[in-house]
């Protein structure tokens, strides 16, 4: 660190989840973001690829990365973040915080000396704290692991778990597909990975970690909304629980941490589409505990948690640069 400043680097920048890093980070004040690193786009500016960004930054994309950083965010491809890791020189010293899938589950853990702690704050806020490289969670896994941790901290997921959650566009990432153009998503609704979605895996691993023998059965049918960002997860199980007591459990296991609240009235995504936030909302029908889960996948779901990770990671307030506006309407 120079000045009391945390010298940032950043792989894969000019994706989205780039470039809602960058937009969260040039605005920090304990950061200094010393190069952003793209093989396709060196020697540009970045507000050429964000170009939202014009009069915000004269900042370049490079083909190097800079061995002068404290702290480097990998933005790249599922897959590519242990390639870019074995394939460039990273001081022991630099601190690690992969935005892909590659380290999160416990068997992928590690790479040569480095070992990765799962960084969703609400579960492993301490081991955060202390961890020199974080396995940044996926999007529908941080939505879901968010509506169903407090039950699993208590031992009440005893039944099987049904699961409905709608993604943005902005979820499939910047390389075009058939199911990305705007002509086939725009009034359109579609479902994929029905019951297979590789996110279930991370989701079992984090719920086991809370309730020791958890074994139950997760009914996960992702959509693809016409909408370009934000998770709604509607998630339902039997519980015998009555609704005061559900939202009590859920208030105390959320107490201090400052991104996630419980709201006693139902919720929509432009409460939390542009900001760090997730909410939770809980009902009772029946035998049936239904929980509304959401957040915005790019910020809460990616970038803006990787930046509250590094702020725990660096000894700062969790949500130094990460007081963002909802869109609201």
């Amino acid at each position: 660190m120079t000045d009391g400043k945390i010298r940032v680097g950043i792989a894969g920048g000019a994706g989205y989840t780039g470039g809602e890093l960058l937009r969260i980070l040039i605005n920090h004040p304990a950061v200094d973001i010393i190069c952003i690193h793209s093989n396709s786009n060196a020697g540009n500016p970045v507000y050429e690829v964000h170009t939202d960004l014009y009069g915000d930054t004269d900042l370049k994309f490079t083909s190097t990365l800079s061995q002068n950083i404290d702290v480097l965010f990998l933005c790249v491809g599922h897959g590519d973040a242990r390639k870019f890791l074995d394939a460039n020189t990273i001081g022991d010293s630099v601190k690690i915080i992969d935005l892909s899938q590659d380290f999160r589950l416990a068997q992928n853990s590690k790479l040569k000396d480095r070992s990765f702690v799962y960084g969703l704050p609400e579960l492993n806020r301490d081991k955060i704290k202390t961890a020199s490289n974080i396995a940044n969670p996926g999007c529908f896994a941080t939505t879901i692991e968010i509506g169903l941790l407090p039950l699993a901290a208590k031992g009440l997921l005893n039944s099987e778990i049904h699961i409905n959650a709608t993604t943005g566009s902005t979820g499939a990432g910047q390389s075009l597909a058939a199911t990305s153009h705007f002509t086939w998503r725009n009034n359109n609704l579609s479902i994929y990975k029905a019951f297979g979605h590789q996110h279930l895996n991370e989701i079992g691993e984090t719920l086991t970690a809370l309730q020791d023998g958890f074994d139950q059965t997760i009914n996960f049918i992702p959509q693809r909304g016409d909408f370009t960002r934000g998770i709604l997860a509607a998630i339902y199980l039997e519980s015998d629980l009555t609704l005061e007591e559900a939202t009590q459990i859920y208030d105390d296991f959320y107490a201090g941490h400052p991104f996630t609240h419980v709201s006693t009235k139902n919720i929509d995504l432009k409460q939390v589409v542009n900001t760090n936030k997730a909410l939770v909302h809980i009902e009772k029908h029946g035998n049936k505990l239904f929980i509304i889960s959401m957040l915005d996948n790019l910020l809460k779901g990616a970038s803006g948690h990787a930046v509250q990770n590094m702020n725990l990671m660096f000894g700062l307030e969790e949500t130094i640069g990460l007081k963002l506006k909802a869109s609201a309407f």
